[in-house]
């Protein structure tokens, strides 16, 4: 027998009991709701994919972070998908090619992860997102942001933030930069630190002009509210970062239309997926909490990795930090209650079976407890288990009991009438 103390998962991985399971499905019921009215469609990519295939679409970050192992029965090396964006690319270019764009797809499913020896570090992931494959307009980077706020909204998320960068600009501004592998990498981290003191000491080590110098030492301040962007017009001295803030003004232009400004901030020096999209990139950030509850952007070349060039834009949900998220407002939305255990201890069964199939069709949860006890320890166990009602079926005298459980108020009605469509519990 194993021990109380010895761990029966893998680090990083978890049990999730009905509580939280309940509220895993109400966060991805919710979320679909929205992909759904926006006329996204779901597909399901599978839960495996060959080792070669799936690398295509991966960045150097997620090959690393990929598992992989023999598949006996082909000999070939096989992974588990870290991320789902590269599978939806591999299926829109692989089995959908002959179907007119653009395509509204729409996916949940679960993702596995290596990750730093870190306590708390889930490395199996719940993904819920949408790709918007075949249009290269700012109108659908900003549909992207706007059905995001819609999202947090939906589930209730009052204090939040979408915080928007664009990669181009990042790279327009480092463009040519004189200095070594290792240096440029040095440099990229003082800027995603926002340490413009070392990232100062750095520029010194290489020639450049006081504009370019001045226009790097200002990306890690290029962080905050609309006036962002007017900052970052006075410093810009590149072709390449002009043209991404025209892109990013044009953005703005719809999201106004969809009247989301209140929750948009943008961060000029935001690093994360250089290697993997093309231009607009965002986050969603609930107030107080550190890790991001949705991320997305622009990956206009992934899909031409399996043979289809196609622009393409989307954003995923990472279900387990919206369950840290939200865990207490979820509380409310999400009661882990059943409507009713039905209590018969007389031998013929059939009638509380009948009462059972009448509130299912109806639909209410319920169940039989079919356990030979008696009527008060149904009920201690009705009350630790979260059942709202409890049900007494005689076999004689044609009546229910019901028992409501959170004030121990009692009604009895005759047993044809709890039988009938207008009955309600």
């Amino acid at each position: 027998m194993l021990s109380a103390s010895e761990s029966l998962l893998p680090k990083g991985i978890k049990d999730f009991l009905p509580a939280k399971a309940a509220k895993i499905a109400y966060l991805r019921q919710i979320l679909e709701d929205v992909f759904s009215r926006w006329a996204f469609r779901p597909i399901i990519p599978p839960s495996l994919e060959f080792l070669h295939v799936l690398e295509r679409g991966l960045g150097e970050g997620l090959q690393e972070k990929t598992f992989r192992f023999d598949d006996r029965q082909g000999g070939r090396l096989v992974a588990f998908p870290p991320d789902i964006t590269p599978q939806v690319a591999r299926i829109v270019a692989t089995r959908m090619r002959e179907a007119p764009l653009p395509f509204r797809l729409s996916y949940t499913g679960r993702v596995l992860r290596h990750t730093e020896e870190q306590a708390g570090k889930d490395r199996e992931l719940f993904q819920s997102g949408v790709e918007l494959i075949g249009l290269q307009s700012p109108e659908a980077d900003a549909e992207m942001i706007a059905m995001a706020v819609e999202c947090l909204q939906s589930l209730g998320a009052e204090d939040f933030t979408i915080d928007i960068g664009q990669v181009e600009f990042f790279r327009g501004a480092i463009e040519g930069l004189p200095a070594s592998g290792v240096l440029s990498l040095e440099i990229q981290r003082a800027i995603a630190r926002k340490d413009v003191s070392e990232l100062r000491k750095m520029l010194e080590e290489i020639p450049l002009t006081d504009r370019k110098r001045e226009e790097i030492l200002a990306l890690p301040r290029l962080f905050g509210g609309r006036e962002v962007l007017e900052r970052a017009a006075g410093v810009v001295t590149n072709d390449r970062s002009r043209r991404a803030l025209e892109n990013l003004e044009q953005v703005l232009k719809v999201l106004d239309v969809h009247g989301v400004e209140d929750y948009i901030t943008f961060d000029l020096g935001e690093l994360r997926g250089l290697d993997y999209h093309t231009g607009i990139i965002f986050q969603g950030f609930l107030e107080g909490i550190g890790r991001a509850v949705c991320s997305g952007g622009r990956y206009d070349n992934l899909i031409a990795r399996y043979g289809l060039a196609a622009p393409a834009t989307g954003f995923t949900f990472n279900l387990l930090n919206l369950l840290f998220s939200l865990d207490r407002k979820l509380d409310e939305a999400v009661a882990p209650s059943t409507d009713a255990l039905i209590f018969q201890p007389d031998p013929d069964k059939l009638p509380a079976q009948r009462i059972a199939r009448a509130l299912r069709k109806r639909g209410y949860s319920a169940a039989r407890d079919m356990l030979p006890r008696g009527l008060d320890e149904t009920i201690v166990y009705a009350e630790k288990m979260n059942y709202r009602f409890v049900m007494v079926v005689r076999e004689k005298g044609g009546e229910v009991r019901i028992i409501r459980l959170a004030d121990r108020s009692e009604r009895t009605l005759p047993f044809n009438e709890v039988l009938a469509d207008h009955f309600v519990l």
